[in-house]
């Protein structure tokens, strides 16, 4: 592969070395690297099932020993709202044609959305606003809706004249609607912050953004945690973080030769949501919790979700208690402990031993530890938790998802859509070693686990390479705790409908 030397200057200034670019080309070259999946986890066989009484006390325990522990709560809110509104971006130009649309509705599930949408448009949090916008503008809503004229509402809904809803990130839409106030999903990861990581009424919350939003989230959070702070007695110190320039990904095409704009440059894509793992190695702290911008619900469901997380946390600390008691012996000499070490392994980690010394021994339990909430399958889009096999032999559980299968293969194919639960991205993580010292995250990376996905631009088809997943590849060498947590605590957003369903009724 030749680059020019205007190549390597912009191998430069993204912060991208040479090799990097060829490891990346030969990946495509080999294709996607499918994992091998062994069978689903399930209760009693990799997800553990917490009574009530048990997770009464899980709560309790995390309450009582992660008092002066740093916790912080991590949130990647990159993700733009356009897909949240993909069905009323399709129909704006036929909106005001409702009878045309109820035909598609037949066959399509997009027109089906959209006809849902503008039947329920007075239910979403936004909709105040929206009146009041399209009012300053001499914009009766009320008659456009009787008169069924919906492009001019999608305008103000979708554009800069007024909500601007299908440029902003997903975290400044407002999704709950109170009897005195509106959030947004920014706002409510706010407010969800205080019941679970507030330590001596300092609430830590860092949220990932898309470059070129960055200002605007800070001016957000300057403009509305005073209100928060005054009303639940705490101080937020919210950082972000953009994706680094340095983990794009060249793009090739459908022979895997680089792409190239019409300037000459070379095409790079953003790497995915496996790079924020260089994101999440830059925070120090001794708890991470990590979910989502959309999933999050409002203060009626607040304490069974703040509950759990306790629990899921309690459940790390008993388990990291253990773990670093046998490191502790270990570093001093006693190795008869080996073969207990060997059974919790086993039994709590997920993690079969065949070499009885205790160097191998330290080195599994030496690593960060995740508890990840599991819920029942609910049919949503997205990964799971199975058993999987590497190309060395090594099983271990994951969390998997569809591109990492190869569905051209019935068996695996089976095995994936027969998995009984779903990863609702609600992980506890423990980053620290029993000394106190922050691991590196990227040690534990399984870098060969990268997704490769067709793409297009300027009408032309691509091929874009993302690194491995953050809680996939990205985590794949870490230690890993299921734990199944109740459907109620797990309501994405990923199209604005979504917002209409039971867990988001204020």
């Amino acid at each position: 592969m030749e680059f020019t030397e205007k190549d390597r200057e912009l191998f430069k200034k993204l912060g991208i070395k040479e090799e990097q670019i060829l490891w990346q080309i030969e990946m495509f070259k080999k294709g996607t690297p499918y994992l091998k999946l062994l069978r689903p986890c399930k209760i009693g066989d990799g997800i553990i099932k917490i009574e009530e009484e048990e997770a009464r006390y899980l709560a309790r325990f995390y309450e009582e020993n992660s008092r002066g522990l740093k916790k912080v709560k991590f949130v990647p809110a990159s993700g733009a709202a356009t897909r949240m509104f993909k069905a009323e971006m399709k129909f704006f130009e036929i909106a005001d044609d409702i009878d045309r649309i109820r035909n598609l509705a037949e066959k399509d599930q997009d027109a089906r959305d959209f006809l849902v949408f503008v039947e329920k448009l007075k239910e979403f949090a936004f909709y105040d606003e929206l009146k009041s916008v399209m009012e300053k503008d001499g914009y009766d809503i009320e008659r456009f809706i009787k008169e069924k004229r919906f492009k001019k509402i999608l305008e103000y809904i979708l554009t800069e004249k007024g909500l601007n809803y299908g440029r902003l990130p997903k975290a400044f839409i407002k999704f709950h609607r109170y009897p005195d106030e509106t959030r947004t999903a920014f706002e409510e990861h706010l407010v969800e912050a205080v019941f679970y990581v507030k330590e001596d009424k300092l609430c830590l919350v860092h949220f990932t953004v898309s470059p070129g939003h960055e200002e605007r989230f800070k001016e957000f959070s300057e403009k509305i945690k005073g209100k928060y702070e005054k009303r639940f007695s705490v101080r937020y110190r919210i950082d972000f973080s953009v994706q680094k320039r340095s983990t794009d990904t060249i793009a090739v095409d459908m022979n895997n030769n680089p792409v190239r704009m019409e300037d000459g440059s070379l095409l790079f894509r953003p790497g995915g949501h496996g790079a924020l793992i260089y994101n999440l190695n830059s925070i120090d702290a001794d708890l991470i919790f990590i979910k989502n911008i959309d999933n999050v619900l409002p203060d009626r469901i607040k304490p069974v979700v703040s509950f759990w997380k306790k629990v899921l946390a309690g459940y790390l600390l008993k388990i990291k208690e253990k773990i670093d008691g046998f490191l502790k012996r270990l570093e001093k000499g006693e190795d008869d402990l080996v073969n207990e070490a060997i059974d919790f392994c086993r039994r709590f980690l997920n993690v079969n031993i065949s070499e009885r010394d205790p160097e191998t021994v330290r080195r599994f339990l030496d690593r960060p530890l995740r508890v990840c909430g599991m819920v029942r399958n609910v049919g949503e889009p997205g990964g799971g938790p199975f058993w999987v096999e590497d190309k060395k032999g090594r099983v271990s559980v994951q969390i998997v998802e569809s591109a990492q299968v190869d569905m051209s293969s019935e068996e695996q194919k089976n095995i994936f859509f027969s998995a009984t639960h779903f990863n609702p991205v609600d992980i506890v993580c423990s980053v620290k070693d029993w000394k106190g010292r922050k691991y590196d995250l990227m040690k534990y990376v399984d870098k060969d686990a990268v997704f490769i996905t067709v793409k297009s631009t300027d009408g032309k088809e691509i091929k874009a390479l993302e690194y491995p997943g953050l809680w996939n590849g990205g985590m794949a060498y870490w230690n890993t705790v299921f734990v199944e947590v109740p459907e109620i605590t797990f309501s994405p957003v990923k199209k604005v409908i979504d917002l209409l369903k039971e867990g988001h009724r204020v």
